[in-house]
């Protein structure tokens, strides 16, 4: 009766405002080795101030990004999409994803901001099974977090704001405008508030055959079956998964069995397949 009233309540408050529009802040950061690095950082209330360093940017070469394609789906404002692009350099490029305008907005503004230093092609849809259009639902009236929240099992997200997106199926997006591109594709990172698997499952034929490094989420909401079909997802596709506690070191990492799926309720993973020659354990 409790989440009844609190969804009724949301319902209300939504169609008696309207979203706002926040503006941005522009910070110059100053990043060893690579200069200013310029970002505009959303002045949502719920945003958190973005910073990019060194270790970040480095993180990714480390990956081996240089000169190759990034897929980043679930950009946000472009805080992981800015320092892969520079990682990949003048020869690489990342292709970006989300699905959010209010948000779009603001990462094609550090695009712009960035164009020197980093080739990033970024598109306003998500990445769903068919082409379309979804519904997205989001934690308030002006949209900073949210997803495709219908599709896994738990309903208590309070997530009660709905947000029209469009969605397109990646593989055949990819193939229709990347085609030249797609066999330099080298880093997929994935961060879709639960909804990571099924993406994986629309892109597993690009995954198969390019064995690119993948980083993806377990959702805090997953529920059992959902944390252990994702584990199941990945490993079907010949990768061994390992826990990331940040997105600057590989040091130490540790592999994750289907166990481990269940003993943190939200983590991020790295994804390698077994033919990678990259080593997580001494970088």
């Amino acid at each position: 009766m409790l989440r009844l009233i609190k969804q009724i309540s949301a319902r209300i408050k939504k169609n008696s405002s309207s979203p706002v529009e926040y503006s941005t802040v522009i910070s110059n950061m100053e990043v060893e080795g690579y200069g200013t690095i310029s970002f505009a950082q959303w002045q949502h209330p719920k945003e958190e101030p973005k910073k990019i360093t060194k270790e970040n940017i480095d993180f990714y070469k480390r990956l081996g990004v240089e000169g190759k394609v990034i897929i980043d789906v679930g950009t946000h404002t472009g805080d992981t999409t800015v320092p892969m692009g520079i990682a990949a350099g003048n020869e690489g490029l990342v292709i970006g994803l989300e699905p959010n305008r209010f948000v779009f907005k603001v990462l094609k503004e550090n695009i712009g901001l960035n164009q020197s230093v980093a080739n990033i092609d970024a598109f306003c849809f998500a990445a769903t099974d068919m082409d379309g259009d979804y519904v997205f639902n989001y934690s308030d009236p002006s949209f900073c977090n949210g997803g495709y929240l219908s599709e896994i099992e738990n309903k208590s997200h309070n997530h009660y704001y709905p947000l029209d997106v469009k969605g397109k199926n990646l593989n055949s997006f990819l193939e229709i405008n990347y085609s030249h591109k797609i066999a330099d594709i080298s880093l997929i990172k994935i961060d879709a508030e639960g909804y990571d698997k099924e993406i994986i499952k629309t892109i597993s034929k690009i995954i198969r055959e390019q064995k690119p490094v993948l980083m993806v989420e377990c959702y805090k909401k997953l529920n059992f079956d959902e944390r252990e079909e994702l584990f199941d997802v990945l490993e079907k596709l010949n990768y061994t998964l390992y826990r990331l506690h940040d997105f600057e070191s590989l040091k130490g990492l540790k592999n994750i069995g289907r166990k481990q799926m269940h003993l943190t309720k939200h983590f991020e993973i790295l994804a390698l397949h077994e033919e990678s020659e990259l080593n997580v354990g001494d970088n």
